[in-house]
């Protein structure tokens, strides 16, 4: 056999390269994938390093490793596009979301989780964008139209660092409201984001209700779609009972009937992490119970893997573009200028999310001490401080966003844009990685391993009446009974809301839901 003389050897591999332009890249990408989950697991009881930050350094050294070999042209191994990110990456991971939600929790929270999700991300895009429109043209950051100021870019949290820290079955309130608002808040920053795309800027006057009907549409009919299609597949499930065949064609049908509620969503223009989101939901309520105990587990192990993996891949994507010589070069502003507009990003994000997290905790602590009397369903200041730290890391959204606004398919010849896209980078690096880095010590220090299970008892707690089993109103009954019953309903939604809608909503998934779509039995019910 003869040897391939030594300078035919570049040649090969500049061949190789031209032949399977898009298989190289992939394989390398998935080899550091693999990588980074080798690591990830040597490092598991690490006190300051989780699965984000590492997967960002990983990212941030293969970066480096490119930039050598190419002699600086690139630091990527695939080129970012949104549609990427937003047909292929986002769906598993919020999906799985809505599927892994422990549903008791997240509706006994349910309006404390609205309150910090969506009025919150109001309250928090406002002051981010007036603190921006102020500081950056005092930094010399000009010619950014109205929708560019707009703060939904860096008001989305990534609450991943947190979650991965906090244990659900010790701190059940307290990981059910930062769980809940990250997925909520991703939600309304992504259907906010949309609502302001559509206005025009230049006629601003008099479109505030514009854009809040706008987002309203958005939210309440993205939901509607997701439970349609929720149900729609418990159904099929409890009518056809794949099960007696196949269990992969009913967790096919599953995952397909999740993807088809995303996109149809962007197909009308709605908000398909709304949709799929509560479409998960639903599943996990109907369907989940409606196939054989091997989908069961099947199921819930295939939808965290698939949003793992999209999860890595994505901060393994910021790491490498934090190395993106050509943005960088692009930008035209000065060193102190562009440490100035870093800081006061920084600085207005600390900001937004304290101006409604701890006054919305003390709103949600005194409806809720009035409705229950019970101090354990209060969020103690060492839990507000936790749910603020909680949510000034932000992430994948973010990038996404920034990229849909500022680039097209990933690239952009404008210095302005080029800095708005490195500004991101930015504050999703140092959030992550610096907040990152403290949130494992500090939690520890709010909440001692020993003080964490006073917390378990509220996972249980219950309304301040014992009777479990209100009746609807009855034709049977006589008119002043109904209406003495229907009195005493009204008083107890008046005083404990949440309660009172969940009981009575209880009693009507019991009687009318589950003989139609399936569900669990009994007290295994969750919701």
């Amino acid at each position: 056999m003869g040897m391939v003389p030594v300078n035919l050897i570049p040649e090969v591999l500049r061949n190789l390269v031209h032949e399977h332009a898009l298989v190289v890249p992939i394989s390398l990408f998935v080899a550091v994938l693999c990588l980074c989950l080798v690591v990830g697991h040597l490092l598991e009881e690490n006190r300051w390093i989780n699965e984000s930050i590492l997967a960002i350094i990983v990212g941030f050294i293969a970066g480096i490793i490119l930039l050598l070999v190419t002699k600086g042209k690139s630091s990527h191994i695939l080129t970012f596009n949104e549609e990427l990110f937003f047909i292929y990456l986002l769906p598993p991971i919020i999906f799985n979301a809505g599927f892994q939600v422990k549903k008791k929790q997240f509706f006994h929270n349910f309006l404390t989780i609205m309150l910090f999700g969506v009025i919150g991300v109001f309250i928090s895009v406002s002051i981010i964008t007036c603190g921006s429109w102020w500081l950056f043209p005092k930094l010399k950051l000009l010619g950014l139209s109205g929708q560019d100021y707009l703060g939904t870019i860096f008001s989305s949290t990534d609450t991943v660092c947190t979650l991965q820290v906090l244990h659900q079955d010790e701190t059940p309130l307290l990981y059910s409201l930062v769980f809940g608002e990250g997925v909520v808040n991703d939600a309304t920053s992504v259907v906010l984001f949309n609502a302001v795309q559509k206005l025009d800027v230049s006629r601003l006057s008099g479109k505030t209700f514009s854009v809040i009907g706008e987002f309203l549409y958005l939210f309440i009919t993205s939901t509607g779609l997701g439970v349609i299609t929720g149900l729609l597949t418990a159904y099929i499930l409890k009518a056809l009972s794949f099960g007696r065949h196949s269990s992969v064609r009913e967790i096919s049908l599953m995952i397909l009937m999740a993807y088809l509620s995303y996109m149809l969503a962007e197909l009308f223009d709605l908000s398909g992490i709304l949709t799929v989101f509560f479409c998960g939901i639903l599943m996990s309520h109907y369907a989940w119970y409606n196939v054989t105990e091997t989908s069961r587990i099947t199921t819930r192990h295939v939808f965290a893997t698939m949003s793992f993996i999209a999860e890595t891949f994505i901060f393994l994507y910021v790491g490498m573009d934090a190395l993106d010589i050509e943005k960088w070069k692009m930008t035209q502003l000065s060193y102190g200028n562009l440490m100035g507009i870093y800081s006061s990003l920084i600085l207005l994000i600390l900001l937004g999310r304290a101006a409604f997290v701890f006054p919305l905790s003390a709103l949600a602590n005194y409806t809720n001490t009035r409705a229950t009397s019970d101090q354990a369903s209060s969020i103690t200041f060492k839990h507000q401080i936790i749910i603020w730290w909680a949510g000034l890391m932000r992430g994948a959204v973010s990038i996404a966003l920034a990229f849909k606004q500022f680039t097209f398919s990933g690239v952009t010849t404008d210095p302005v844009n080029a800095t708005m896209i490195t500004n991101t980078i930015i504050v999703v690096l140092f959030s992550t990685l610096v907040f990152g880095f403290l949130t494992k010590p500090l939690i520890r220090y709010l909440l001692p391993h020993s003080a964490t299970r006073k917390s378990i008892s509220h996972s249980e707690s219950g309304p301040p009446f014992d009777d479990l089993n209100l009746p609807f109103l009855s034709l049977e009954e006589s008119a002043a009974t109904n209406i003495s019953r229907a009195k005493a309903s009204l008083s107890m939604l008046i005083e404990s809301p949440v309660f009172t809608i969940h009981r009575y909503w209880r009693r009507f998934d019991d009687a009318y839901m589950r003989p139609i779509f399936g569900g669990p039995h009994g007290n295994q019910s969750q919701c």
